[in-house]
């Protein structure tokens, strides 16, 4: 198929290591050679957010230079793919790298998209037996501008019945730092998100960011919703 090198971003790596494992089982399955630089760490967006652009300026330096043999690197995080593509033009602005930063923004792909768009594959010949609703992290929706793909992968999933949620594409509160300086808007909005996953009455919810999914899955287990709570790619990787 292809060569490509993942990045697992140290969300997933330190909290939810079966995402990034799942996301090597589906790319391993559909026949990619996938490597893996065991010295990257962070694509630099937590600093970014937190204000230290100047901290954040040497990880994204140390983001590209772990990645420069790479012709796709492919990320289970929709998050992580729209910082490097709308962010590091902004904080590589008239620095001397330019031609390294353009061409990390285009070798960058969020899991689903890379499916769909560049391999043009849409099932995996995963089983998962249930119902299912679609969350719509705001940076899968807002910055990659991805809303069909991940949707496209989950109605081929073999047993899988996906409903919609009322708001789907309402942000769920989590954003990172809001979360920590915004606590009870963070939490009424993930209440609201929570509510309406409930509404549907699915057995999974599912989504492309696992921040998203500890945020709502924080309220669903707290209220004892029957919810199980599943990133795309341990959904993709299910069943084989």
């Amino acid at each position: 198929m292809m060569d490509v090198h993942v990045f697992i971003p140290c969300f997933i790596d330190q909290l939810y290591p079966e995402a990034g494992f799942n996301t090597i089982k589906v790319l391993e399955r559909i026949g990619c050679t996938v490597h893996y630089n065991p010295e990257q760490t962070c694509c630099g967006q937590p600093a970014f957010n937190a204000g230290y652009w100047g901290e954040s300026r040497e990880i994204c330096n140390k983001f590209i230079q772990d990645f420069s043999d790479a012709k796709h690197i492919i990320t289970p995080s929709a998050s992580c793919t729209g910082f490097v593509k709308n962010y590091y033009p902004k904080i590589f602005d008239n620095a001397s790298n330019q031609k390294d930063v353009t061409a990390i923004q285009s070798k960058i792909f969020e899991l689903s998209d890379f499916l769909v768009n560049v391999l043009k594959i849409e099932d995996l010949g995963a089983t998962l037996n249930g119902t299912a609703t679609y969350h719509d992290s705001c940076a899968a929706l807002r910055e990659c501008k991805i809303k069909s793909e991940p949707r496209k992968l989950l109605e081929k999933v073999a047993g899988l019945k996906l409903i919609e949620m009322q708001e789907t594409e309402t942000c769920c509160g989590f954003g990172g730092t809001f979360a920590v300086k915004f606590e009870d808007i963070s939490v009424a909005m993930g209440e609201q998100k929570a509510q309406h996953v409930q509404n549907t009455k699915a057995n999974y919810l599912i989504s492309t960011d696992l921040s998203c999914l500890m945020h709502i899955n924080g309220v669903i287990q707290k209220k004892n919703y029957p919810v199980r709570s599943m990133h795309l790619a341990d959904v993709l990787a299910s069943g084989y």
